[in-house]
C-alpha cells in the first residue's frame, strides 16, 4: 500500500457565531478588569490622606465605568480602522488616562500633559509595532 495517497485531513465545520461571542466576551471581561483597577487606583489617589468616603466610592466607580466603556468601545471598532489610525487611538486613549491620573495628584497642568503625551507616543509606538508585523 505505499503506492496509496493519505486521506486528506477533515476539517470541523466553522462557527463564526461562538468565535465572535467568545472574543466579545473576553474584550469585555478585560475591559471590566482593567477598569476596576483603574478606578480603586483614581480613588485611592483622590482620597488623599483622609478616610474613604462615599464619595470617594463613587468617583472610583465612575472612572472605571468611563475607563471600562472607552476601552470596551475601543476594543470593538478598532480592528476595523486601518492600523495607524487605530495604534493612535489606543496612544491617544493611553496618554489621556495617564495624564489624568497624573493630574489627580496635585501636579500642575503642564506636568500632566507632558507625562499623558510620552506615554500615549510610547503606547502607540507598541501599538504600531504590533499591528504593522502583525498584519494579514
Amino acid at each position: 500500500m505505499a503506492h496509496a495517497a493519505p486521506t486528506a485531513f477533515r476539517r470541523q465545520p466553522h462557527r463564526q457565531s461562538a468565535v465572535t461571542d467568545h472574543s466579545a466576551r473576553n474584550a469585555l471581561i478585560r475591559a471590566l478588569l482593567m477598569g476596576l483597577v483603574y478606578g480603586v487606583w483614581a480613588a485611592f489617589i483622590r482620597r488623599d490622606t483622609e478616610g474613604v468616603d462615599a464619595g470617594n466610592v463613587f468617583y472610583g466607580i465612575l472612572c472605571g465605568a468611563l475607563f471600562a466603556g472607552c476601552m470596551f468601545g475601543l476594543n470593538r471598532v478598532g480592528p476595523r480602522l486601518m492600523r495607524e489610525i487605530h495604534a493612535a487611538a489606543y496612544g491617544a486613549f493611553a496618554g489621556i488616562a495617564v495624564g489624568y491620573l497624573h493630574s489627580l495628584t496635585g501636579a500642575s497642568v503642564f506636568t500632566s500633559t507632558v507625562i499623558g503625551l510620552f506615554s500615549g507616543v510610547g503606547v502607540g509606538a507598541a501599538a504600531f509595532y504590533r499591528y504593522y508585523t502583525r498584519e494579514p
